[in-house]
């Protein structure tokens, strides 16, 4: 059985319905991946004038495999956690399971020292020292 392609009428509802959550914000740049369903719909929304003509379109192909194998740690982590309670807990969860795998990577700044290293967490969790 094949599944039936993707069309540009079967995605405009989808960023419709993103656009217009109340948390979020008009995108300057929307970045995608190489689904040719994307583009007519993303014009649609600019005609529609959901959208500001300066809206940037990236589109790259295999996008969600990069995300994926990025958050791949992160899955591994939180599966066995059976969930979280609120919203603020699975913030700061996993805002403590970022910080871990960027310091694993290399990734954050210079933290030669103990001070550099608590400033720089005490900014990644948004607290005042």
């Amino acid at each position: 059985m094949q599944l039936p392609l993707v069309t540009a009428t079967l995605v405009l509802p989808l960023f419709t319905k993103a656009l217009t959550s109340p948390h979020t914000q008009i995108p300057r740049v929307i970045t995608l991946d190489k689904n040719p369903a994307y583009p007519p719909a993303i014009q649609e929304l600019i005609t529609e004038k959901s959208l500001p003509k300066e809206t940037l379109i990236r589109q790259k192909k295999y996008l969600n495999n990069i995300v994926e194998q990025d958050h791949r740690f992160i899955k591994k982590i939180t599966k066995p956690m059976l969930g979280f309670k609120s919203f603020l807990t699975a913030d700061q969860t996993l805002k403590g399971i970022e910080a871990l795998h960027m310091i694993r990577k290399g990734q954050a700044d210079d933290n030669s020292t103990v001070l550099t290293a608590v400033e720089w967490l005490n900014k990644i969790f948004d607290l005042v020292a």
